[in-house]
């Protein structure tokens, strides 16, 4: 094994913190700071120092390694991009805020890649002309740029990020099943390797597009994602993909719809106290604007309206809130009391709850009324069924009935079966074997490479500070000269020892800092292994601690190399 270069914290760039950065609001970016991996540079804009930057690698190389296994190869587009191959896609709009835009010195558009679908595409385009040149899995390594509204938690949503963008070009479907596969296989492998608890959860495509796709979350929660997960089959997907399925009931002996005076019920909450009925019987009607349009949503009382689905079902449109000035001149809209029936020039639009023939308390269109009996599909009709709910603990697991447990999630991870979308927009054609054109089949795939490393601090994180798995840890062992000239000595020659071994050694020979601070660094920066030169170094004797367990033991130099390198 080679030697391994052994890094002294006496001349590492990179300075602990004893406090909390004011601006952290989570885990990982509290302990990062602290620990010197990272320091900001600018409102989600983050510099990695030599320990995170050594974090950073081992989880690009676990990466690199298993995309490489699938026979991926690997290459590096520009991260400045001109704008034509994605108003060919319509992606210059769709990603709206988010996209960096600016113009070069001749007034030319272009952009930051917040992705690179489109490049990949037409790299292919140019470098395949037959059959014979597919399939192909092309990936790349790095930067991503996404213009985020409120950049927080650290490198968990920053507006620069690190990530393992994957491509795949086939001639048919099942060689896009197949590519999916391969990849969804490698990155069970890539988060095993990492050691981080994550789940495998059916997803929403958004605006890459496509059909069949899943995201690989890591519990947590700082997590931004909400994940569903039955305790009874396998089933586990992001709240926003779950759909309720429209079951119809038999409401032809439902009572006359009746208008009721109900004043100052403007809410659901004083609506039920004031009828004496629960929040479910009622019907409650958010107003939205689609690209300027006003839209109702209809929904049971006691659920809230999931604003992610509503988007993602109107995408690319523009999903607004209504606002006060959207109810001038329109007579038929009346704050708090808005119901389906007798809508002008709305579309309306309800979740599968709302089920044709199923009765409703809802808004009579009138200041301080209410009408019951309203019944789905006689009273009123719906244009469009979409489940828009955010999702409940309890609720049915589609596959088995089970009440569904609800948690946090950092997503790592996410794989789609595009299709043709991109190749359709770009005229990617390859010459088939029976000499006619092919138009190629794609799918999309990526890592957040930079999440993974704050998701693993999230999850191995104790008290202390930082507890790194193994393979991503910036040192295999953290050696600690207690203090004295005697201690640093030996902390120096067993460090030297460990690195002609091939060990990766991190060593505190830090001169006029005390037992204690050291003793706490090692805790925070959290090397898996650490190697005590202290008051028994005379004798020749040592100090092991194993980071996660706690578990310590004195071993003899020769004895704690042997363990070490074993």
């Amino acid at each position: 094994m080679a030697n391994a270069p052994v890094q002294r914290m006496s001349q590492l760039m990179a300075k602990t913190l004893r406090d909390d950065p004011a601006d952290a609001e989570v885990l990982s970016h509290k302990l990062l700071v602290r620990a010197g991996y990272v320091r900001r540079t600018a409102a989600g804009v983050w510099t990695w120092l030599p320990l995170g930057k050594r974090v950073l690698a081992n989880v690009e190389r676990i990466v690199r390694e298993e995309m490489d296994a699938i026979g991926a190869q690997e290459v590096l587009l520009p991260a400045l991009l001109p704008r034509e191959p994605y108003e060919a896609t319509g992606r210059w709009d769709e990603y709206g805020a988010e996209l960096f835009r600016l113009k070069d010195r001749k007034g030319g558009d272009y952009l930051l890649g917040p992705t690179h679908e489109e490049i990949f595409t037409l790299l292919v385009k140019d470098q395949a002309s037959s059959y014979k040149d597919l399939p192909v899995i092309l990936y790349q390594i790095q930067t991503k740029f996404r213009d985020e509204a409120r950049p927080r938690a650290g490198i968990l949503r920053g507006r620069e990020f690190l990530m393992k963008d994957s491509y795949s070009f086939d001639l048919e479907d099942e060689g896009l099943a197949q590519s999916y596969a391969l990849h969804r296989q490698a990155y069970q492998r890539v988060f095993e390797r990492l050691g981080l608890d994550y789940r495998i959860c059916a997803a929403t495509a958004g605006a890459m597009g496509g059909s069949k796709s899943e995201e690989f979350l890591a519990p947590a929660g700082a997590g931004e994602d909400t994940f569903a997960d039955c305790p009874n089959c396998d089933f586990a997907a992001n709240t926003e993909a779950i759909t309720y399925e429209l079951k119809p009931v038999d409401g032809s002996d439902a009572p006359v719809a009746e208008e009721i005076p109900t004043p100052d019920t403007p809410t659901i909450e004083t609506l039920a106290a004031h009828l004496g009925v629960p929040a479910s019987a009622t019907l409650k009607n958010l107003l939205v604007k689609v690209d300027g349009e006003i839209v109702a949503v209809g929904v049971p009382g006691d659920r809230e309206v999931d604003m992610g689905k509503v988007e993602t079902h109107f995408a690319p449109a523009v999903v607004e809130m209504v606002t006060e000035a959207d109810f001038a001149g329109r007579p038929d809209l009346v704050r708090g009391y808005v119901g389906p029936q007798g809508l002008e020039k709305v579309k309306y639009v309800a979740d599968p709850r709302v089920a044709p023939g199923t009765s409703w308390i809802t808004g009579a269109n009138k200041e301080g009324m209410h009408a019951k009996n309203v019944v789905a599909g006689r009273d009123f009709d719906v244009d469009a069924y979409v489940d828009v709910v955010v999702v409940q603990e309890g609720d049915p697991c589609p596959n088995c009935g089970t009440g569904l447990k609800l948690d946090r999630a950092i997503e790592i991870g996410h794989i789609f079966q595009l299709g043709r979308k991109y190749t359709d927009a770009l005229k990617l054609d390859v010459l088939g074997q029976n000499g006619k054109p092919v138009r190629v089949t794609m799918g999309s795939y990526g890592i957040g490479v930079s999440r993974a490393v704050a998701a693993l601090a999230e999850q191995t994180a104790d008290e202390q500070g930082l507890c790194w798995p193994k393979e991503v840890a910036p040192a295999d062992v953290h050696v600690v000269a207690a203090g004295k000239a005697l201690q640093t000595e030996v902390a120096l020659d067993v460090s030297g020892k460990l690195a002609a071994a091939g060990v990766r050694v991190l060593v505190d020979d830090r001169a006029g800092v005390s037992p204690g601070v050291k003793f706490t660094d090692a805790e925070l920066i959290g090397v898996p292994q650490i190697l005590v030169a202290g008051r028994r170094s005379a004798e020749g004797i040592l100090e092991l601690k194993d980071r996660r367990t706690g578990e310590r033991e004195e071993l003899t130099v020769d004895e704690a190399i042997a363990r070490l390198t074993a």
